[in-house]
């Protein structure tokens, strides 16, 4: 197999988990780029994060991540403080709203990867995760 072979393997593998995803997505009205920062938020535990914080850990970095947040607060998921120390700085939180609707994807969004990868065994998951990783170094 040559280098052609395993891009082209891995770009169509991308976009058919994106493709489920998506699908998985659509009935609560997100995008996975709005999931993910949904999710990156609920990890923080509280403690705020700014904007680049948010874009740095973003699985899609070509996001407009400020668009993505101005969604998320119209839907209540998000809220934007101005930091008190420093009024130039904008902190983000996951609101209640977001942690519960969270909460209501989580088991879809569970189904979903299962029904994607849920056939591979524990350690060819972790070998798959390895030598992807590879790729991002």
């Amino acid at each position: 197999m040559n280098s052609s072979q395993l891009i082209i393997a891995l770009v169509k593998s991308s976009s058919e988990i994106n493709d489920q995803l998506m699908l998985a997505l659509k009935p609560f009205g997100v995008s996975i780029q709005q999931f993910n920062v949904l999710r990156i938020l609920r990890g923080q535990k509280g403690i705020a994060a700014n904007l680049s914080t948010v874009q740095e850990r973003m699985v899609n970095k070509m996001s407009n991540t400020t668009r993505l947040i101005d969604k998320l607060i119209e839907k209540s998921y998000v809220e934007r403080l101005v930091c008190k120390q420093n009024r130039r700085k904008i902190e983000l939180y996951i609101t209640e709203e977001g942690l519960a609707f969270l909460k209501q994807i989580d088991p879809v969004i569970d189904r979903a990867e299962n029904e994607m990868v849920g056939h591979f065994k524990a350690d060819e998951k972790e070998k798959m995760v390895s030598l992807l990783t590879k790729i991002n170094v």
